[in-house]
């Protein structure tokens, strides 16, 4: 009886011994097994492990692919058009030995605070050798690509593998979006002005070349029907001479006749003329019987 008193205790602190010597490392996370605060051993591949109890402590830190959005900055580009840039990167924890160094016990979040100061300041850099054009268009991978770059070489020392950089919002100040509209809307003012004035022009050379064409084809038609009319009456003359010539007494008598109808229209025709005037010469009574 005495000596199960013994062994029970024993054995019940043999056994939390074991059991906190023991830990197990899950295969989205990487360990490190701290002595004093010292880096003793690092864990990477999954599965059950063990440190020395009450001497020995496990930190443990993401494995896997991470995403942190940096608080929207403003940039200038080269042309002075201050942009507002809202951004996000994925980053992984390639070296935890190394990470631990550099952060301490600060761990993640002491980390995203430096990669931020790293990734905006590479930001404002690459974004701030560009135009304002070249960052809004649909070109701007490549400058994407320039920062994740060069914030790669400056997130090495902390034991971080920046793997992707991407703009997502790019914007202007909200203080300059008024005066921006304002300039945009003169620019396309005048642009319409610009194209107004051109189709006025154009207008105008249509309308000119209608007018003088309409100028040149009522010439020529008038210069034709004076022609044709001229034709006509030297032709309408040479069968009123050939009648004439053929038989004088006829002609003089229908010319007559045609005097009559010309002068002698209407109900109330009135005449005044000398009673021995040839005019009447084929109304005359002596006339007929001659």
């Amino acid at each position: 009886m005495r000596k199960t008193t013994y062994l029970l205790p024993i054995a019940v602190i043999a056994i939390a011994g074991i059991l906190s010597s023991m830990f197990i490392v899950d295969e989205r996370e990487k360990a490190l097994v701290l002595q004093f605060g010292r880096v003793v051993d690092i864990k990477e591949d999954p599965g059950l492990a063990f440190k020395i109890p009450l001497i020995q402590d496990v930190v443990r830190y993401d494995d896997r692919i991470l995403s942190r959005d940096i608080d929207p900055l403003e940039v200038t580009p080269l042309d002075d058009r201050r942009l507002v840039v809202d951004a996000f990167a994925r980053y992984r924890i390639t070296d935890v030995n190394q990470f631990r160094q550099a952060v301490g016990a600060g761990g993640i979040p002491a980390a995203e605070s430096r990669l931020d100061s790293i990734l905006r300041s590479e930001t404002r850099e690459i974004l701030g050798s560009v135009s304002s054009n070249d960052i809004l268009s649909t070109d701007r991978a490549a400058l994407m690509l320039r920062i994740r770059n060069g914030a790669i070489s400056e997130a090495r020392g902390l034991g971080i593998e920046v793997i992707d950089v991407r703009l997502k919002r790019t914007d202007l100040p909200s203080e300059n979006l008024e005066s921006t509209f304002a300039r945009m809307r003169a620019e396309r003012e005048r642009e319409a002005a610009d194209e107004i004035a051109r189709g006025n022009e154009a207008a105008q050379r249509v309308r000119a070349l209608a007018d003088r064409t309409q100028v040149e084809i009522v010439s020529d038609a008038r210069r034709d029907s004076e022609i044709t009319r001229g034709e006509a009456d030297a032709e309408r003359n040479a069968i009123f001479a050939n009648a004439y010539g053929a038989d004088q007494e006829f002609f003089e008598f229908y010319r007559s006749l045609e005097a009559y109808r010309g002068a002698l229209q209407g109900n109330n025709s009135t005449m005044v003329l000398s009673p021995d005037s040839d005019f009447f010469n084929y109304l005359k009574s002596d006339s007929k019987s001659e």
